[in-house]
């Protein structure tokens, strides 16, 4: 390795090390005082770093949240991109299941991560990004998808929303609460109250 690459490698180390530190203080921060009292030189102070060496890896504390923002709608769009219904329209009970324990295991891994954003005015952001979520990896399900009530078609957009609206409520209990349901718990609460009706409204048929 020459002396330039290895000069760029430790820059590269030290910038992340950096931004690691802000983020860590970020948190911390507010999740003792909130998002709103949080200030730049807070962040600064807590990460023991200087004004300038902040500004040089973010713009403001907003950009900071939005970067949070980005690595939790992130780390759902891993959960959730993989699962595929495929032409049969079946979905095991079992893989529901396993769906929903592992995005509250990441919950429960980064807790205070995702606390800050839920609340830090990012809970109804959070929502509706699910929603899109939902909607591009699910798009040739809920296309194919016609729901009537009476005399009436039910918008799928509606479906969507009381869906993700479902999880964030369930969600924003349980990360703020300090009983100890665990994933699995929570996943088999959630489906018990609304999962397996609103996947049967939506033409999926539950195996057990």
């Amino acid at each position: 390795m020459k002396f330039g690459e290895n000069k760029l490698k430790k820059e590269d180390l030290r910038t992340k090390r950096t931004r690691k530190m802000i983020l860590e203080a970020f948190i911390n921060l507010v999740e003792e005082k909130g998002y709103e009292h949080v200030t730049v030189s807070d962040i600064a102070n807590q990460a023991m770093i200087n004004r300038a060496t902040f500004y040089a890896h973010f713009k403001d504390k907003q950009d900071v949240y939005d970067y949070i923002f980005k690595e939790a709608v992130e780390q759902f769009m891993m959960v959730l991109a993989p699962v595929q219904l495929g032409k049969t329209n079946q979905l095991q009970l079992h893989t529901i299941e396993q769906i929903i324990t592992h995005i509250f295991e990441k919950i429960q891994a980064n807790r205070v991560f995702f606390k800050t954003v839920l609340n830090a005015h990012g809970n109804e952001q959070l929502r509706k990004q699910i929603s899109q979520i939902l909607r591009s990896t699910y798009a040739n399900i809920f296309d194919q998808v016609e729901i009537r009530e009476k005399d009436f078609i039910v918008p799928i957009d509606f479906i969507i929303e009381y869906m993700s609206a479902t999880f964030m409520a369930s969600l924003h209990w349980w990360i703020n609460q300090e009983i100890s349901f665990s994933p699995k718990q929570m996943a088999q609460l959630i489906i018990k109250l609304v999962g397996s009706n609103h996947l049967k409204v939506l033409g999926i048929q539950i195996k057990s």
